[in-house]
């Protein structure tokens, strides 16, 4: 095996180790960002639909 074909083959090995982890930091960062949006919303309750309204019941 000559060094052309070694050096190519680590390249190719370092290439996708590095796409590997800046896939992983994007993934990192979209989930902090996720968490902080939820934790940031009004912690409103939403009214029941149909709790304390009249409803009619025909038999």
């Amino acid at each position: 095996m000559d060094i052309n074909s070694i050096m190519s083959s680590k390249l190719i090995e370092l290439q996708q180790t590095v796409q590997m982890s800046v896939l992983k930091n994007a993934m990192n960062m979209e989930t902090v960002a996720a968490v902080e949006l939820l934790e940031n919303m009004p912690q409103t309750s939403a009214p029941h639909p149909y709790k304390g309204s009249v409803v009619d019941i025909q038999v």
